[in-house]
């Protein structure tokens, strides 16, 4: 297929390629509205942080108004982000097979219209942002530094998933800035803990394309790592627990937070024995099951926050 009905490689079976008006589908797809779970992992620290924060205050009143003004600017600001990634990397996507069907390579949208689709994005964004307290609205802007920077990271160094992994986990730090009005120890550490798992599970992601990404010369931990990628996320992995663990020692939190903490773990110690690095489907698949990580943890850190105020 050609033009606005062509369908990005790695997006399958979602909305915006059966049922969004033609027009709306390449801007969708620069927005990865087709494929939405970097969203979903974008917004699980800013639902940990709230809940987590809200348990901290005790009052639990404004946490559905957080939840939901959480979930619009994380899609919506993900999209922005992704939108500019496309914009900086349109040359490099077009050599990786994977991402060859992207809108800009594809020729769908044109690098001014995509543009154009990034600021009215990061107006929405902003206009979520301004629903909250001024130091809270300091801090999110603070992160746009480490989302303009990122796509230039995969050129220069190894680690670019440290600083996907500062970008990703900045919601760990803007939950307790809207309700507490300040960045304690344990917003700190939480937003460690996620910096790590952001490292693990963009490490599983990465290594879709370790093969192209060696002959254009992309860096990544997944090329970094090789072979030893089962032991390097067993490190990562278990500092995100250790590192989550002592934010929540730090914010008394009790026992449903705990178990919420134990599904999060078992959850990351099923994703190492089940990964196979040669299988790219499988990495998709459960790169894609961190979601279901996030959602478990921050289940705990709800009920937390509701047996608190009660």
């Amino acid at each position: 297929m050609n033009g606005a009905a062509a369908r990005v490689a790695d997006a399958t079976g979602n909305w915006v390629d059966t049922r969004a008006p033609m027009w709306s589908r390449p801007y969708l797809r620069l927005a990865r509205f087709d494929r939405p779970i970097g969203s979903w992992l974008l917004l699980m620290p800013c639902w940990w942080s709230a809940a987590l924060a809200t348990a901290v205050s005790g009052d639990i009143g404004q946490l559905t108004g957080l939840v939901l003004l959480f979930f619009v600017g994380a899609f919506v600001m993900r999209g922005a982000g992704c939108t500019w990634n496309d914009i900086t990397d349109r040359d490099l996507d077009a050599l990786v097979e994977r991402t060859r069907s992207r809108p800009i390579p594809a020729g769908q949208v044109s690098v001014p219209q995509a543009t154009i689709f990034l600021v009215v994005q990061a107006l929405i964004g902003l206009a979520v942002l301004l629903q909250f307290n001024r130091f809270a609205v300091a801090t999110g802007i603070a992160s746009l530094v480490i989302v303009a920077v990122y796509p230039f990271m995969k050129r220069i160094t190894w680690w670019p998933q440290i600083v996907l992994g500062l970008a990703f986990s900045w919601g760990a730090l803007m939950g307790f800035a809207v309700v507490l009005g300040r960045i304690d120890a344990s917003a700190v550490l939480l937003y460690a803990g996620s910096i790590a798992w952001v490292i693990g599970y963009d490490t599983i992601y990465a290594h879709q394309d370790a093969e192209d990404d060696a002959l254009i010369g992309i860096k990544s931990t997944a090329l970094l790592f090789g072979a030893r990628t089962r032991p390097a996320l067993m490190v990562f992995y278990a500092m995100a627990v250790a590192l989550i663990g002592g934010s929540l020692w730090l914010a008394a939190a009790r026992w449903p937070a705990a178990i919420g903490l134990a599904a999060f773990a078992a959850h990351l110690a099923w994703q190492i024995a089940r990964l196979d690095i040669s299988d790219p489907a499988l990495c998709l698949r459960v790169f894609k099951s961190n979601r279901d990580a996030g959602l478990l943890l921050f289940a705990g850190l709800l009920a937390d926050a509701v047996m608190r105020a009660g």
